[in-house]
Formats: C-alpha cells, sequence, structure tokens
C-alpha cells in the first residue's frame, strides 16, 4: 500500500537548517522551563514520599482538601486534580515517609469522612518510597536510558557501517569512563550527561557518521520529550521512563529505515551527489513512515483520550514521542550524514572526488 508516489521529490534536504534552528529553539525552551521550575515535577517514584489518590462524590477543590488534611501535618502538601473536572479526582502528594502506607491512607480517609462525611471520598490508591529507594531509582532510570542510547551506537556502526571491532573499543572506553566517574561520585546526572558528550565525541573522532547522527537524533527526541513534561509541569514517573525508552526504541526503527535505503542507494549511485542522494532516500520511504507512524499515532491518541488517569502521563510522552521521532528520522538524522560528510576530516576531499567523477 503506498499513499504517496514513488517517484515524488520533496526537497526535505534543503529544509536542514531551518529544521534543525526550530529544534535547537524548542530544546531551549524545554532546558529553560526546567531551569524556571526548578527541575522536572518527579513523582514519588524518584522524589520519596506518599501519593494519595482520592475520588469525591460531589465537587470540591484543592483548598477545601488542604483544610481537612491540615491536622495531618500536610496541609501544604501539593494537591492536583486528574482527569476531567467534573470526575472530582485528586492527587496529594506529601513528604510524610510512614512505614505503613495502609496507614496514612486509613488516617486521609478518616480526616475527609469528618469534613466532607461518610461515603462522600473513596482512596483510589496510596503509594509511599522512602528516600532513598526514589534516589536509587533516579540513577537506575538515567543509566537505563543512557546504556540504551549506548548500545544503540555500538548496533548502528556494526549494522551500517561494518566496524563492529572500532565500536566495541568505544564501548569499552565509555564504560569504563562512566565506572571510574562513578567511582569518583560524580553526581548521576552530570555523569550521564558526560557520558553522553563523550559518546559523542568518539563517534566522530573515530569516524561513525551513522552511530553520531542516531545518537543525536534520539537525545533530540530525549530532550523534547522531557522540555514538553517540564513545559506542562506533568509528573514524571517510572511509567514515563518506559515511555521514553519505547521512543528511543521507535525513533531509532524510522531512522534505520531511511539509513538503510540510503546504504542502499550509496551502493547503486556512487557517483550521485550525497546532498541529492540522501533526499532522494528519504523521500522513498516517506510512504513507509506516514503508513507506520499515522497507525502507532492514531493508537497512541487513543490512549491519551481515553485511557483515563493512570496512563495519561504514560500516552502523553508517547503522542510526543511518535511525533518528534518521526520528525527528526527525516529532518534531523540524515541530513546530520550531510553535515558530517561537510565538516569531518577528509570531507572536503570527499566532496572533491564525487565531483570529479559526476
Amino acid at each position: 500500500m503506498e499513499l504517496i508516489k514513488p517517484d515524488i521529490n520533496v526537497n526535505f534536504v534543503g529544509m536542514r537548517f531551518k529544521a534543525i534552528t526550530l529544534s535547537v529553539v524548542v530544546i531551549l525552551l524545554g532546558l529553560a522551563a526546567l531551569v524556571w521550575r526548578g527541575g522536572l515535577n518527579l513523582g514519588v517514584d524518584f522524589a520519596g514520599g506518599t501519593l494519595v489518590q482520592v475520588k469525591f462524590q460531589e465537587t470540591t477543590t484543592p483548598e477545601q482538601i488542604r483544610g481537612a488534611l491540615k491536622d495531618l501535618g500536610i496541609g501544604r502538601s501539593a494537591i492536583q486534580q486528574v482527569g476531567a473536572r467534573e470526575d472530582n479526582e485528586f492527587l496529594v502528594r506529601a513528604d510524610v515517609k510512614s512505614a505503613e502506607t495502609k496507614s496514612v491512607g486509613e488516617a486521609i480517609q478518616e480526616h475527609l469522612d469528618k469534613v466532607f462525611g461518610p461515603g462522600k471520598s473513596t482512596i483510589r490508591r496510596a503509594e509511599m518510597v522512602g528516600p532513598k529507594v526514589g534516589k536509587d531509582l533516579r540513577q537506575k532510570a538515567l543509566l537505563a536510558i543512557y546504556y540504551s542510547l549506548l548500545f544503540i551506537a555500538l548496533y548502528i556502526s556494526g549494522r551500517f557501517e561494518l566496524k563492529w571491532g572500532t565500536s566495541g573499543i568505544m564501548a569499552g572506553g565509555l564504560l569504563a569512563g562512566v565506572y571510574v566517574l562513578r567511582l569518583l561520585g560524580m553526581p548521576p546526572t552530570y555523569l550521564i550527561i558526560g557520558a553522553l558528550l563523550l559518546t559523542v565525541v568518539l563517534c566522530w573522532v573515530l569516524r561513525l557518521p551513522y552511530a553520531l547522527a542516531a545518537v543525536l537524533a534520539l537525545i533530540h527526541d530525549v530532550l523534547i520529550t522531557l522540555g514538553a513534561f517540564a513545559i506542562t509541569n506533568k509528573e514524571f514517573s517510572l511509567t514515563v521512563v518506559a515511555a521514553l525508552l519505547t521512543i528511543v526504541g521507535y525513533s531509532l526503527n524510522d531512522t534505520t529505515i531511511v539509513f538503510d535505503r540510503i546504504r542502499e542507494n550509496l551502493r547503486s549511485s556512487k557517483r550521485e551527489d550525497f546532498k541529492v542522494l540522501v533526499n532522494r532516500s528519504i523521500n522513498q520511504t516517506m510512504s513507509r513512515t506516514i503508513l507506520t507512524s499515522g497507525t502507532t499515532l492514531a493508537v497512541v491518541l487513543s490512549l491519551f483520550v481515553l485511557g483515563g488517569t493512570v496512563i495519561h502521563d504514560f500516552a502523553f510522552a508517547l503522542l510526543i514521542g511518535v511525533v518528534v521521532g518521526t520528525y527528526s528520522s527525516i529532518f534531523i538524522a540524515s541530513p546530520l550524514l550531510i553535515l558530517y560528510q561537510d565538516w569531518a576530516p577528509g570531507g572536503q576531499a570527499r566532496r572533491s572526488r564525487t565531483a570529479a567523477r559526476a
């Protein structure tokens, strides 16, 4: 099934600088939102504390709930309405760290019954995570995202450039570097940022353009998704980390399809200008990209609209990720191969030889 004719010729490559500029602006907006809000709105999984979800039978306000719970010492807790306004459901997030989550839930239910009346409210869930557990989960989540990007770089290097030995050397050096940085006590966030920068530098030095383009495109997707969570102030939890890893895999799948077509066209059209070849490869995969992304987007949009509050943030992350991942495969990953050829050592000589053959 083809929605787009195979001989279509949209100048995607000609828009690469505008697309990269747009991506930089969006990423900077997300980073500015992160700084302004003081970081992501971490869920109980990462921040620690007690999370209680309550459903009321009648219209209620966060101020009324806060007043009802002030005797418990959580009157200043973050109280957020979830779902539709008519659902009257609220999340109460407190710094209270009780050894008995059940007792906290029962105490909250008792105070709510006193103020609103018996049967007027129902505790949907009560969760408690200690500060040490939350810190450990944050570190493991960051490492999971980093290692996924690292092994993707190894796969792309071997798959498209047949440099398994070089990619293995890079992997060994990066793993050793991360281990040393952890022994030195570097905070996990700075450790991962440093490791990602080292990955990009090694891909450049070892001349692994496909791996470099894929890793940068995936970092681009993750940063924009995190920025969307910072701007909307949605809760960042373990389910969102799972969504980020899903986004990484989905975006890589799109990127691999385009890269594979570029490689095939390079074998059959060695004298063609590289920019023209990349643009032709993107156009040849457009029908497949629209079909795959369109069907995936329809499912994710259904989850976002109809899935309820439990998976709302998960579906939101996937919704942003599918759109951004498709965009990056066309406008970020492939044009980065062109930029590498233009800027990398020896790129000018390669362009001269190509022009001479043409």
